[in-house]
């Protein structure tokens, strides 16, 4: 079964490749145009330097419950949910780098993106607070 429709694909992108080609441009396009506009990935020693030099704020965008199981120091919670509602609560860092972090790096871009579209400076911790936790590094109750 599988064969047959891995062979039918092939005899299609070969017979329309013209077809084949400009879909995957679009989707090439795509990919980058959503991974510019949801800010760029940092690892912790990026997060970490930034916040020391005072060029960032983190804001962790988990759920309350998780957030307070363990997060970056200094770090503002403001649910995903709730980011549109409560930006004005940045305004003070509009000078800084936002630093979304999220559990695994995955619901970061989207809050990225909002942000940005507001006129912040957005990036996102790749990972997550998964990723900062699996380094050893410290979280906070």
């Amino acid at each position: 079964m599988f064969a047959d429709t891995l062979a039918k694909f092939l005899e299609f992108t070969t017979t329309h490749y013209m077809l084949s080609g400009a879909f995957l441009i679009i989707v090439a396009l795509l990919i980058m145009q959503q991974s510019r506009s949801s800010g760029r990935n940092l690892n912790t020693r990026e997060l970490t330097a930034l916040v020391n030099r005072d060029e960032a704020v983190v804001v962790d965008i988990r759920p309350k419950k998780e957030f307070q199981n363990g997060h970056i120091v200094d770090s503002i919670n403001i649910s995903n949910d709730q980011l549109k509602n409560r930006m004005g609560e940045l305004e003070k860092h509009k000078d800084k780098t936002i630093i979304v972090v999220c559990t695994s790096g995955m619901h970061a871009g989207a809050a990225c993106s909002e942000l940005n579209k507001a006129g912040f400076t957005a990036a996102r911790l790749s990972g997550g607070i998964t990723g900062w936790r699996s380094e050893n590094l410290p979280v906070v109750k």
